[in-house]
């Protein structure tokens, strides 16, 4: 009989709220609030259920303030929630036991843990320490590790004196040393050059496939979740709108197309507003968002009415699609 998998990460009805006082203005109001203090419940997050797979890589999406970091710091026993249940790699994180960190990695890509006037590898060894890690196994690793994320004799320079880009690859390394079964990676490539944040997919794609980690990434940066995720959940105001695959979610919120032309003389924007939402105007180049039944009534119109250089017909990108799904905050079933 097949062997039927549990899910690594199950998550149920999770919430957290956090207490804000209220003051009335005046110093009445301050009188009585030193006095007698009242409170409001705000919701950060609220009844978000969702379950992962073993080896899974989805993106987190949502926009600042929805709700991510909050999940993510919940999901790794950093702060207990208020309500709900969450389970990850069979442990309760809250409890923060030994046996449930040595699973678990978090990476922020705006933190660092590497010490900033050592060498990278002298804070190799201290996390070999904390994990009690054989020196035997740390040079295995940390050999494996700086192959695959190209550093070179990078780590023995002190931190300070690394690019952002090889501070970055430096810091998953120290994050992946003990080997973890899941990944926390809250914006791994923010401020990196295209360059680098290319190099860090590929290294978190190669780990994934190489050691099946299980990866849950939130990033601003929509590359990464083209690069890396087939699933994606959509977190808006504390609330999960959206749980299923990538594709799905373009078919679902994108019944538009985008229409790029290039004129042979730039139009004045009066005349294009008639054809549909101007994404762009640079020049003689005119990109719209056209729905998709009204498609070939603007074409016509446009072949009609302008001399058209070039004319293609696609998909809009992947950030205005979020976009239109953050604006609209609408509820989905779940995947």
């Amino acid at each position: 009989m097949p062997v039927i998998s549990s899910p690594i990460i199950a998550v149920q009805n999770l919430s957290k709220l956090y207490p804000v006082a209220i003051k009335d203005p005046g110093l009445a109001g301050t009188l009585k609030h030193f006095f007698k203090r009242r409170y409001r419940q705000i919701a950060a997050v609220q009844s978000v259920s969702f379950e992962i797979e073993p080896g899974e890589v989805v993106g987190f999406l949502g926009p600042n303030g929805a709700g991510k970091t909050t999940t993510l710091k919940m999901l790794t026993g950093l702060i207990h929630p208020s309500t709900g249940q969450v389970r990850v790699a069979g442990q309760i994180p809250f409890r923060r036991e030994a046996s449930f960190l040595r699973q678990i990695t978090l990476v922020m890509g705006q933190k660092q843990q590497l010490i900033w006037d050592l060498p990278a590898l002298d804070s190799l060894r201290i996390n070999a320490a904390v994990y009690d890690i054989s020196d035997a196994d740390l040079k295995q690793r940390v050999g494996e590790l700086n192959e695959m994320l190209s550093l070179g004799d990078k780590l023995n320079s002190p931190v300070r004196k690394l690019s952002l880009g090889e501070r970055m690859k430096a810091e998953l390394l120290a994050a992946l040393i003990h080997r973890p079964k899941v990944l926390f990676l809250d914006e791994p490539t923010l401020g990196l050059d295209v360059n680098a944040q290319i190099s860090v997919r590929e290294f978190l794609q190669a780990y994934n496939q190489r050691y099946g980690a299980t990866v849950l990434l939130t990033s601003h940066y929509m590359a990464d979740i083209t690069a890396l995720c087939q699933r994606v959940l959509v977190i808006y105001a504390g609330q999960l709108i959206y749980d299923g695959g990538l594709d799905s979610l373009l078919e679902r919120f994108a019944p538009c197309r985008e229409v790029t032309m290039e004129l042979a003389e730039a139009p004045p924007l009066a005349s294009l507003q008639a054809y549909g939402e101007i994404k762009e105007l640079s020049g003689r180049i005119v990109r719209f968002l056209v729905p998709q039944e009204n498609l070939t009534q603007l074409i016509t119109q446009m072949l009609a009415n302008f001399e058209v250089l070039d004319l293609t017909v696609g998909d809009p990108p992947i950030e205005e699609v979020i976009g239109q799904v953050f604006q609209s905050g609408m509820a989905s079933e779940p995947r």
